[in-house]
């Protein structure tokens, strides 16, 4: 299928490459794979990452855009991904980091591109559950930093995954989201019985 990868603001790559320029960023990273890479780093993939902090009981979902991320490849493979975030002067490099999501990213893309069908594509995250997901939109013509999610959307949640929930298996937002409301749920603290301490 064609994945569409919408556009990175401009500025927002330009802090990406000013911190791959810089030796104290790059050695600072914590990340030994970056510090390590044999040839050019280059920023590539931009995706929007959008955080998922509430499902309404309708079912409908609220998101809001936290950042872009940027895998950073060496030759052929991801070596690590960089993070922006927006502040009230505009795009700021935020971190490098290395680990499970990158190339669990890497790899969830490669499977969305053999999938039919047109999607934009932008991660998802789910703080409360410590859950990634790939978030194929299917307005492949939208902003990528607005929208909700639409129930014909695809989450392909990234390994590692919340236990019970098949990583980089596609999942309908519809089928996926009642799985995610019933877990966000709270659970009522049941009342103390009487004589007892409260």
């Amino acid at each position: 299928m064609p994945l569409h990868v919408p556009p990175a603001p401009a500025p927002a790559l330009r802090t990406v490459l000013t911190a791959l320029g810089s030796p104290t960023a790059v050695r600072e990273a914590r990340t030994p794979s970056l510090r390590n890479a044999q040839g050019p780093a280059t920023p590539d993939l931009p995706l929007p990452v959008h955080v998922l902090d509430r499902i309404t009981p309708a079912g409908t979902s609220a998101t809001r855009l936290a950042g872009w991320r940027f895998l950073i490849r060496c030759g052929e493979r991801a070596v690590a991904a960089a993070e922006t975030r927006l502040t009230p002067d505009g795009w700021a490099f935020s971190h490098f980091f290395e680990g499970p999501y990158v190339t669990a990213t890497e790899r969830a893309l490669r499977q969305a591109e053999t999938m039919t069908g047109s999607y934009q594509a932008r991660l998802l995250s789910v703080p409360e559950l410590y859950m990634l997901t790939l978030w194929l939109h299917g307005d492949c013509a939208a902003d990528g930093a607005e929208g909700r999610l639409a129930a014909t959307d695809l989450l392909v949640p990234l390994a590692p995954a919340p236990p019970g929930i098949a990583a980089h298996r596609p999942h309908r937002v519809a089928e996926l989201l009642p799985v995610l409301t019933h877990r966000l749920t709270p659970t009522p603290t049941p009342a103390p019985l009487l004589g007892s301490p409260a």
